[in-house]
This record gives structure tokens, sequence and C-alpha cells, in this order.
């Protein structure tokens, strides 16, 4: 990023000397030399670690965009995830409600864990004061996590064998 008498002048768009008036087409800060940039008066400005944001929480470095907005958005995102969690097994619902065949105990665990994960995070989110709060938990594993993954079965012969939801996977981690 350069800038000239104060104004920001990115890559790849088009910009005014504030200056003098002069229009510098968009492709112009990379087809020019450094030297050709500083002639016209432009300073090289690079950004220090403390200066990076994450867009998804703030407009810039020190702005936080509105907590209470974002709460309204990231409960909106849980409860759309759950719901494409809970829908590969929502037919055995639907065939329940119909046909009265049962629904197997293993899904309805699942779709009840789902919705449990769901609320908690609900909660999280809400409970939070403040952007800063609320982005260190939605960038957290606590909040990214949607199960418990059962610990690996490690088979006795001696070989990498890692048994994972039944499955065998020889040599490695799955």
């Amino acid at each position: 990023m350069f800038t000239v008498s104060g104004k920001t002048i990115q890559y790849d768009r088009a910009w005014t000397h504030p200056d003098t008036g002069v229009h510098y087409p968009a492709n112009w800060l990379r087809l020019t030399t450094m030297a050709e940039k500083q002639a016209v008066g432009l300073v090289e400005v690079t950004q220090s670690a403390d200066q990076h944001y994450d867009q998804r929480f703030y407009w810039g470095v020190g702005n936080p965009k509105d907590h209470a907005q974002l709460q309204e958005q990231w409960v909106a995102q849980v409860k759309q995830t759950a719901g494409s969690l809970l829908a590969p097994t929502d037919w055995y619902v639907v065939r329940q409600a119909e046909t009265g065949a049962a629904t197997p105990q293993d899904v309805l665990d699942r779709r009840a864990e789902i919705r449990q994960y769901s609320n908690d995070k609900e909660v999280a989110i809400m409970a939070t004061a403040d952007t800063d709060e609320l982005a260190a938990y939605l960038t957290s594993a606590a909040f990214t996590a949607w199960e418990v993954l059962p610990e690996p079965e490690l088979d006795d012969s001696g070989e990498d064998t890692i048994i994972v939801s039944g499955g065998i996977v020889s040599g490695g981690i799955v």
C-alpha cells in the first residue's frame, strides 16, 4: 500500500494525485518501479502485525463491528449449520411420522447431540459482552467442534494400524 499527501493508494485501483490532479490507471502501481512511484511522491506504507484485523468482526484496526448484529448473524449461522447436519437424517423422522417405523437410537442420539451443540453455541454467542470476546469465542476450537471424535483404537499387532468408525487404515492416521 502507498500514500501520497495523506491519501491511501492501493494496487489495482485507479487514482487521482491529490496535489496535481493527474489521473493514474488501476495498473499503474504494478507497472512502475519504486523510483517512478517515489518521483510522484508516493510513500510505501507497510502494515505491522498489530495492524491486521479479522474482517468478519472489525471494520478496521480498533474499529469493531456492531456486537448485537454480529451476535444475530452468528446465531443464524449456527442454526444453519445445525440444520445442515440434521438434514441427512430427516428422512428417518419423516418415515417414523408417516409409517410408525422406528428411528434408530444412534440417529436419535446424534440428532439430540447436534441440537445440544447448537443450543450451547447460541448461548455462548449471546453471553459475549463485546466484539473482542465474540471474536475470541468464534475462532476457538469450542465453537468449531460439532462432535466429540472417538479415541482411535489401536490394534496390538505392533503395526501402525488405526481402526476408525469400523474402518481400518494401515500405515497412518485417517
